[in-house]
């Protein structure tokens, strides 16, 4: 069986997103990271993508802080310290639906990304992430 690389991002992008507005604190952030058992999320300012924030961006924080405080500390004066807006990447790459898998997995693997948001003209329509692309692959055997 052959896979077919060349279709419509869409085919395999998740298209009901999480976000997070630029505006909600990290707790907000944790909570839907753990809610929804996701690890990447779009960061949007009136519903524009501004950033992308990532569970392991939350982490890199923690570590950083954590070598000085008590665990039990760590947590909440990270959040009064720092802002989505401080943690978030904001130099983002964005595909269109337009866009083939092909395409975002050559994206992906060339830039070392893990999810990468679909976006038309200034909306969000959905978001392709690693996982993603490995079922789609793992569907074709």
């Amino acid at each position: 069986m052959t896979i077919s690389i060349d279709i419509p991002v869409t085919t395999i992008m998740t298209k009901n997103i999480i976000s997070v507005d630029v505006k909600d604190g990290l707790e907000k952030a944790e909570h839907l990271f753990k809610k929804h058992k996701i690890r990447h999320m779009p960061v949007t300012d009136h519903k524009k993508i501004v950033g992308m924030l990532s569970m392991n961006d939350l982490l890199r924080i923690s570590f950083a802080d954590g070598a000085y405080r008590e665990e039990g500390d760590i947590k909440s004066n990270l959040y009064e310290m720092f802002s989505i807006k401080h943690v978030m990447v904001n130099n983002l790459e964005t595909i269109s639906s337009k866009n083939t898998v092909r395409e975002v997995t050559s994206i992906l693997t060339k830039r070392k990304f893990h999810a990468m948001p679909v976006v038309d003209g200034e909306e969000l329509v959905g978001m392709v992430t690693t996982t993603d692309l490995l079922k789609y692959y793992l569907s074709m055997f």
